[in-house]
């Protein structure tokens, strides 16, 4: 895979890594075998276990920081948490929880999981401390409701926690 120049997306990807950590093969994860975050269940065709870390930094590259366009998003803080909560959360389900905050704050865009013009440009003018602020919370009840629902990810939850409040 090429390398990846983007000086933005480099410091967001160490915090992504950071929170993924290495090889993980935990039965009470859904995602199942899992290297620096990228799991066996959204890439069946990858040996996982031997993923490199330069590979995974290429997929994130590619499948979310470029895909989903956060270089978009002004400030960098909040691009980063964005991207994050993207890899763990999913896409859509981050892209929700963003919209949910711009609500929150007062910013009429549409809670439909799509990063659009309307998203990027509310996200961009909201104060972005109040805006981490806020997806902070909406990322903790998150986790916390997936808790309640699935008891095997309890074990999760206070890793989770740490990572929404990062």
């Amino acid at each position: 895979m090429s390398t990846v120049t983007d000086k933005r997306f480099l410091r967001a990807v160490e915090v992504v890594l950071g929170h993924e950590g290495g090889y993980v093969n935990d039965p009470r994860d859904p995602g199942g075998e899992t290297k620096w975050g990228i799991s066996r269940r959204s890439y069946p065709e990858l040996d996982i276990a031997n993923l490199t870390r330069e590979d995974a930094i290429a997929i994130y590259y590619r499948d979310f920081y470029s895909k989903y366009g956060y270089g978009r998003l002004n400030d960098e803080a909040v691009a980063t948490k964005i991207f994050d909560m993207a890899v763990n959360m999913g896409p859509a389900t981050a892209h929700r929880l963003l919209q949910e905050a711009l609500v929150f704050l007062g910013y009429p865009v549409a809670v439909d999981g799509i990063i659009g013009p309307q998203t990027v440009a509310a996200a961009n003018r909201a104060d972005p401390k109040r805006l981490l602020q806020v997806l902070r919370w909406l990322a903790a009840h998150h986790y916390y409701r997936i808790a309640a629902k699935r008891p095997q990810s309890r074990a999760f939850l206070v890793g989770w926690l740490t990572r929404a409040y990062s």
